[in-house]
C-alpha cells in the first residue's frame, strides 16, 4: 500500500513561476494548504487526489491589483456599480483581489463585515481619500471630504486589509478655484500615505494648464506610488513620432509605478501596442473590473492578460505582472509564487490557439491567435474552481455512491 504524503498533486503541467525562475515540466504537491513539493514525476498515488494538467500551464494564483468588488443591490445613485467577487474571481484564476478605492473610511468597516470576511478569495483594499469613496462619488469632488489624518488612522487600524491610499475622479474638466485646487485630492492622498507609510494609487485626468500629466508624474507622485490606467486615451504616452514621451520614461526612472487598470474607458491599442514595443509595459496587469465592463471589454483578468500578450508582451512577463509583481507592490511578498511552504494558491491555465480578436475601450479590434482560459483554481490548498473535472472520476468509473438514487442508504 502506497503511503499518502500529500492532499493534492497537480501532474504533467508546465509550471511557470517567474518569481522563482521556474519554467518547465514539474508536478506540484499540496499538503495542509501549503505548497509541499515541486518535482518531476511525483507518484500520483502519493496524494488523496491528483489533477492531470497535461497541456496546461500551472502558475501561482493570480492577483488582480485593481478591481471594484463592493456590490450593493440595488446600486445607489451616485455610486460605482461593483461586481460580486464570489462570482467572478475564481473562475478567472484570481485568488487575491485588491479593491481599488471603492470605499473610503466611512464604509471600510462595512466592506470588511459584508464582503471581505465572507469571501473565500483573499480581498485587500486601497482606501479612498474621500470619506464616501466611490460608494458616494460626490465626496470625491469636495476637498472638505478629504481628511488625511482620519484616513491614515483607519488605514493603520485595518493594516491587515489596507495596502494603500487611492485618489480618483477629482474635478475633471472644470475650472479650478480656491475650493478646488488642481491637485487637492492627490496631495491629500499623498499626505495620508506619508502618515501611514503606504503607497498612493492614482486615477487622474490632466485638465487645463494647471494640471498636466508630466507634473503629476514628475513632481506630485513619490517613488513607489502608482499611476493607474496608463494606456487611457487622455494620457500623452505616445508622441507624434510614435515614441514614448520622455516624461513617462523619466517617471519610471524615478520609481513611479504604472498599473494597466483596463476599465471601461482606460485601455487603447494606439497607446498600448507602440509603448509595449518600446519596452514601456505595465508594472502590473489589472482589470479595473466593475459592472460597466465585466461583460466587455474587460471580462476578467485572464482576458486582459491575453490582450496584453496580443499587444506584444510575453507569456512569462504577463504572468509575473499578475502574480509576484503586484504581491511585492501591495506589501505581501509571501504571495505570488509557488515556493515550498507558501500558501497553495494555484491557477491552472490553458493557452487556446486559434484565430481570435480583442477590443479596446475605443471599440477598435486587434486580431490575435491565442487566448488564456482558466481550467482549475486552488485557494489555500482547496480546489475552488474545476469546471472540467480534472480531479474527478469518469462517470463510468465513478464510485458506487454516484449510482445510488438520492435518499437510498447503503445496506
Amino acid at each position: 500500500m502506497k503511503k499518502i504524503l500529500y492532499d493534492l498533486i497537480i501532474k504533467n503541467g508546465t509550471v511557470l513561476d517567474p518569481a522563482n525562475g521556474v519554467n518547465g515540466a514539474f508536478d506540484v504537491a499540496v499538503t495542509d494548504g501549503k505548497i509541499a513539493a515541486i518535482h518531476a514525476n511525483l507518484p500520483e498515488g502519493a496524494a488523496h487526489r491528483a489533477a492531470d494538467a497535461s497541456g496546461c500551464i500551472v502558475t501561482p494564483g493570480l492577483i488582480d491589483m485593481h478591481c471594484h468588488i463592493f456590490p450593493e443591490y440595488p446600486a445607489r445613485e451616485g455610486s460605482l456599480p461593483c461586481v460580486d467577487p464570489n462570482t467572478v474571481l475564481f473562475r478567472s484564476g484570481v485568488t487575491t483581489a485588491v479593491d481599488a478605492g471603492t470605499v473610503g473610511w466611512r464604509d471600510l468597516p462595512r466592506f470588511k463585515s459584508d464582503v471581505i470576511d465572507h469571501c473565500p478569495a483573499r480581498v485587500l483594499a486601497f482606501l479612498n481619500i474621500a470619506s464616501g469613496g466611490m460608494v458616494d462619488m460626490a465626496t470625491e469632488q469636495e476637498t472638505l471630504e478629504f481628511h488625511p489624518e482620519i484616513v491614515a488612522t483607519v488605514a493603520n487600524g485595518y493594516a491587515d486589509i489596507v495596502v494603500g491610499i487611492k485618489s480618483a475622479h477629482y474635478w475633471v474638466g472644470k475650472p479650478f478655484d480656491e475650493r478646488h485646487p488642481p491637485f487637492a485630492s492627490v496631495n491629500a492622498a499623498v499626505h495620508a500615505a506619508e502618515l501611514c507609510g503606504k503607497r498612493v494609487m492614482l486615477d487622474f485626468q490632466p485638465t487645463l494648464p494647471e494640471r498636466t500629466y508630466a507634473k503629476m508624474l514628475l513632481d506630485v507622485l513619490r517613488p513607489g506610488d502608482i499611476h493607474g490606467h496608463m494606456y487611457a486615451q487622455q494620457f500623452p504616452i505616445i508622441d507624434n513620432d510614435g515614441r514614448v514621451y520622455e516624461h513617462c520614461l523619466r517617471a519610471r526612472e524615478r520609481g513611479v509605478l504604472f498599473d494597466l487598470g483596463h476599465g471601461a474607458g482606460s485601455f487603447w491599442f494606439r497607446n498600448a501596442v507602440p509603448a509595449i514595443a518600446q519596452g514601456f509595459g505595465p508594472d502590473v496587469v489589472s482589470t479595473d473590473l466593475h459592472f460597466a465592463n465585466a461583460n466587455g471589454p474587460v471580462e476578467n483578468l485572464l482576458h486582459v492578460m491575453s490582450k496584453c500578450i496580443a499587444c506584444g508582451m510575453t507569456l512569462e512577463d504577463t504572468i509575473f505582472r499578475a502574480t509576484k509583481r503586484p504581491a511585492e507592490i501591495i506589501g505581501r511578498p509571501e504571495l505570488g509564487d509557488l515556493s515550498v511552504g507558501s500558501c497553495a494558491d494555484i491557477t491552472i491555465i490553458k493557452a487556446v490557439h486559434g484565430p481570435t480578436g480583442y477590443v479596446d475601450c475605443g471599440r477598435a479590434r486587434l486580431d490575435a491567435s491565442m487566448k488564456l482560459e482558466c481550467i482549475m483554481t486552488v485557494r489555500a490548498g482547496k480546489i475552488v474552481y474545476n469546471p472540467t473535472g480534472l480531479t474527478l472520476h469518469d462517470w463510468r468509473d465513478a464510485p458506487e455512491a454516484y449510482r445510488r438514487p438520492p435518499g437510498i442508504l447503503p445496506e
